[in-house]
């Protein structure tokens, strides 16, 4: 049966796209949605800079590419999910039966599951982009991360750490640098050109360079706020500017891509669900990533249950919003936000992916919240009636 879209729906959601794009001459939105395999909509809105200062600046289209920062984290998880089911990798295993050296310092007892749910006891730890691409330096750094607290006791969000770990990881055990692994085994079979870990150079005229939009919330605004959020700093932006930086494919956060291409890896994980896709994923290694692995730790910047699957957020029964989506989602929805303002989720239940990104850091974590709010919103009422 043919899907009955909701045109209404979907021009109130572009309209909101639309509107966020204005609040900086060189910000620009993209928004994608798709469901049952198809893009409903995908659309581009305002101006943005390319190529650094001194570069052009253009209307943003479909061709403009953006960084996802977090958004990235989903796309590397989903990788681990392939090696899993391969019996590659198990949730129970050590990291350091994998990689020895980065047994030191307290680490020897952190397992795979707990890298992909943010509870494995080194949130902190950090190493320069460029060492992260050196096989030799990012050891050094595994080495000398320090243990802050036990392995699976909280929900600390690790923002680079452990998805370096999981990107090592990949390597070993995959037989590929975790850039070509994704490339082979996720982007190539979905079709997914305009999404990349590890920018070509020849691309990097594409990419919409990434400003700080607004005004930091008031020392008042945050004593009134619920939500205790980092602030975007200008050093977030750089780094997402930095060709060099682009070229890495950071694990945490170095996916660069268009909303639709984003959208339709969300579809190829939906389809592998339900068993009509191209068999990139098992439909019961799925239930297993979309599974709440730490139903009783509470997410420290919110308050709220964190609500952790394999290396995304489930929206879960209540609380949607704290965790990047709409009340109408179902509780089974997942997927992941990146900084600054990206959105991106599927709902099993409904079949429809959301896909929101912008080169507008918002540096007020209240309005970000707010508008994205209001845009998960409008998405989630675009699901078509079968």
């Amino acid at each position: 049966m043919p899907m009955t879209v909701r045109a209404e729906a979907i021009e109130a959601l572009l309209a909101r796209a639309e509107k966020s794009a204005g609040t900086d001459p060189l910000c620009a939105t993209q928004v994608a949605l798709a469901c049952n395999g198809e893009l409903l909509a995908f659309a581009s809105f305002g101006r943005a800079r390319f190529g650094g200062e001194g570069g052009s600046e253009r209307a943003a289209d479909g061709d403009t590419l953006f960084s996802i920062y977090s958004v990235s984290k989903a796309i590397v998880s989903a990788a681990s999910w392939i090696l899993l089911q391969e019996g590659k990798l198990a949730l129970a295993d050590r990291v350091v039966d994998h990689i020895p050296e980065f047994g030191s310092h307290g680490k020897q007892a952190v397992t795979v599951e707990q890298l992909l749910t943010h509870t494995a006891g080194f949130p902190s730890a950090g190493m320069p982009t460029q060492d992260g691409s050196d096989p030799e330096r990012r050891l050094r750094h595994f080495s000398s991360w320090e243990l802050e607290w036990e392995p699976g006791s909280r929900f600390v969000y690790h923002g680079g750490s452990g998805m370096w770990v999981l990107a090592e990881l990949i390597n070993r055990v995959g037989g590929a640098d975790h850039r070509d692994f994704i490339r082979s085994r996720i982007f190539e079979p979905l079709g997914l050109a305009n999404l990349h870990i590890g920018l070509p150079a020849r691309e990097n005229e594409r990419v919409a360079d990434v400003i700080s939009i607004g005004e930091a919330m008031t020392n008042e605004e945050k004593a009134a706020s619920p939500v205790d959020a980092p602030v975007i700093g200008e050093e977030v932006v750089a780094w997402a500017n930095d060709p060099a930086n682009r070229a890495v494919g950071a694990p945490g956060g170095g996916c660069i891509g268009t909303a639709a291409d984003v959208a339709m890896f969300y579809q190829g994980l939906l389809a592998d669900a339900e068993g009509r896709g191209p068999g990139i994923w098992q439909p019961q290694t799925l239930r297993d990533a979309w599974t709440v692995r730490n139903p009783g730790l509470l997410d420290g910047m919110t308050g709220q249950p964190a609500l952790r699957g394999l290396g995304v957020v489930i929206a879960g029964p209540e609380g949607k919003l704290w965790r990047g989506f709409s009340e109408d989602c179902s509780a089974r929805a997942f997927g992941h936000m990146g900084a600054g303002g990206q959105i991106s989720w599927a709902d099993p239940e409904t079949g429809l992916c959301f896909v929101f990104l912008t080169n507008g850091a918002q540096k007020n974590a209240a309005r970000q919240g707010a508008n994205g709010f209001r845009l998960s919103t409008l998405a989630a009422a675009c699901a078509p009636d079968e």
